[in-house]
């Protein structure tokens, strides 16, 4: 089993069983304030109903990129630390995959968006990936099966 997880409050954790039964979860996300977080205490539930201790996940390396604001940036990466944070604290080890490395090996570098979704469907067919809004759900399957 492999976990791959796409960060981000549009992201999602996908477990591959198998390299064919799989699970997914779209980021628990909490209120703080205005603004929505990633929360630690569901994410920390998601992974040890699960999971046993050991196991490895592939997390989205992300970084900041021009054009994006401090506010968004600082959130995004307050996030991703809370994922880091809760895999160490579940005794999970995490490998970081640039998005190239992920979406070379799916075929993925230069295609849109959808792309990878549609790909997913195409792999996974019982899949939730029915809206356009689940591209988060297919980058974390991809990940996933990338880790395998």
């Amino acid at each position: 089993m492999i976990i791959g997880i796409d960060p981000g409050n549009t992201g999602a954790i996908a477990f591959l069983y198998d390299r064919q039964d799989l699970l997914v979860y779209d980021m628990p996300l909490m209120v703080n304030g205005k603004k929505q977080q990633v929360d630690p205490y569901k994410l920390k539930e998601i992974f040890t109903h699960n999971i046993k201790a050991g196991q490895v996940a592939i997390l989205e390396k992300v970084h900041a990129m021009p054009g994006q604001g401090v506010t968004s940036m600082f959130n995004f990466g307050m996030g991703y630390g809370v994922i880091q944070g809760v895999l160490a604290a579940c005794d999970i080890r995490f490998i970081l995959s640039a998005p190239q490395q992920w979406k070379k090996a799916a075929g993925l570098i230069g295609k849109g968006k959808d792309e990878a979704r549609v790909l997913a469907q195409r792999l996974y067919p019982d899949a939730p990936l029915g809206r356009k809004k689940d591209i988060g759900r297919a980058d974390a399957i991809l990940i996933a099966r990338f880790g395998i």
